[in-house]
């Protein structure tokens, strides 16, 4: 490899390929760590050419995760270990970052986020953002709790993402299906109890360096409601009055000073309650659902670039929004898709900036439960954010495919993509179906009823 001036040697755990490049682009040299079963080594090999090496290992074994990481960063002499993946490994690449003294933050600031019930009882503990709120270390223990807490209530697990395990429970019928959803997906305790939060819902993202948070924007997120909560669209930035802008600015930067985080993207979603900004949960990363590259897109950061450009001692700030961008996602009926047409022309749309839809005809498309069984996205310009919804309803229209419905695998569980599905029956109609109906994202702001959610 060659290199630009370095501003240092950098150990990254689960980089996605973007961030190794753009931070070899800041001056970094880069060494990498990703588990091989959560890539293809096609992707891998992307990663590869980017870093200085590239070392692979189970993240499920945190012993041998950590060794790996305490190894590869002495022999390489690195200054610096970053995690800025998936929640679910951060834990133990952040602790022994700490007992080698190259982490930016101590592992029990990121915990303090990640974690949905210890950030609930700091900030609780605090009088910041307060919710009633109570844990269950097991599956077997919510139903009990909720009896004595009372309905409805927001149930999900404490250590999830993605709008997965989560449910608006209002009754027998409620729990009942939740539970067979978080047995069947495998995802296991500890849960946290909540009131159920009523109003409409945002996400603020935040870059931290030395313990100054710089507010990056806040974003206007649309979810299809009870009882999953599953994220269907975003506006960036919110349209949002001063007032309201700012109670939600201060509430998540006193959420991250009572974590004591220090360095680095964090991503903070929020209810607008009648009461005022009630934090849902929190995260030590950047955004999903392509918030990143909404914020790119209406105001010219590149928030990915900005985290090792910030690293490298930049003073990094975020430029006033010039337009606003949003994207869509598509959900279709499950089923075997027979037919697709209009991607070419919708991705050859100035405005469009990102499309993705990784089915063709054959393939099987699973029911939507969460973000990971959504179907694709458009990411959209505006110049307003009337015009971004007309604009993202104008994508769904574009995308025009035929449906057979019924042959879909278990709830939350999407087939691979290009694996032919199981032909129907014979005389099976297949319907048309427009992306995204019946929940055409609304305009932003609008009170959507829900509560604590990934």
């Amino acid at each position: 490899m060659t290199h630009s001036p370095t501003a240092g040697r950098l150990l990254m755990v689960m980089p996605y390929e973007q961030l190794v490049r753009k931070a070899v682009e800041a001056g970094f040299r880069v060494w990498s760590i990703w588990d091989p079963s959560l890539r293809p080594a096609a992707y891998l090999d992307k990663v590869a050419a980017h870093s200085e090496a590239l070392a692979l290992v189970d993240f499920e074994d945190e012993a041998a995760l950590r060794t790996l990481v305490a190894r590869m960063a002495v022999e390489n002499g690195v200054q610096h270990v970053l995690h800025l993946g998936s929640e679910s490994s951060m834990a133990p690449v952040v602790e022994e970052a700490e007992a080698l003294g190259l982490s930016p933050n101590r592992a029990e600031s990121v915990r303090l986020l990640n974690d949905k019930n210890a950030m609930r009882r700091l900030l609780n503990r605090n009088g910041v953002s307060v919710v009633r709120a109570r844990e269950a270390a097991a599956l077997a223990e919510v139903e009990p709790l909720l009896a004595e807490f009372g309905l409805p209530a927001v149930v999900k697990p404490a250590n999830s993402a993605g709008s997965r395990g989560i449910a608006l429970v209002r009754g027998a019928g409620d729990l009942a299906e939740w539970t067979e959803r978080v047995k069947s997906a495998g995802i296991e305790g500890p849960y946290i109890v909540e009131d159920f939060l009523e109003g409409p819902e945002f996400s603020v993202e935040t870059l931290t360096v030395g313990g100054r948070h710089e507010i990056v924007g806040i974003t206007a997120k649309q979810t299809s409601g009870p009882p999953g909560f599953v994220e269907t669209g975003h506006v960036h930035p919110a349209p949002l009055p001063a007032v309201d802008a700012q109670a939600i600015r201060s509430t998540v930067t006193a959420l991250l000073d009572l974590a004591g985080y220090a360095f680095g993207p964090a991503h903070t979603e929020v209810i607008l309650t009648p009461a005022g900004p009630r934090i849902v949960e929190s995260q030590a990363r950047l955004g999903g659902d392509r918030i990143p590259l909404l914020v790119e897109v209406a105001t010219g950061l590149d928030m990915e670039a900005a985290i090792f450009r910030a690293l490298a001692g930049e003073d990094v700030r975020t430029p006033a929004p010039r337009r606003y961008a949003s994207v869509g996602f598509f959900r279709l009926p499950a089923g075997r898709l027979e037919s697709v047409e209009g991607l070419a022309e919708l991705g050859a749309e100035e405005h469009v900036h990102a499309l993705h839809f990784p089915y063709g005809p054959g393939d099987v498309l699973p029911r939507t439960t969460d973000s990971g069984t959504r179907h694709g996205y458009a990411v959209v310009d505006a110049p307003s954010p009337a015009e971004a919804v007309a604009r993202i309803d104008a994508a769904f229209a574009a995308l025009r495919t035929t449906v057979t419905p019924g042959t879909a695998g278990p709830a939350g569980i999407p087939s691979t993509p290009g694996t032919p599905s199981t032909p129907s029956t014979p005389g099976t109609p297949s319907t048309p179906s427009t992306p995204g109906t019946p929940s055409t994202p609304s305009t932003p702001g609008t009170p959507s009823k829900k509560e604590a959610l990934s």
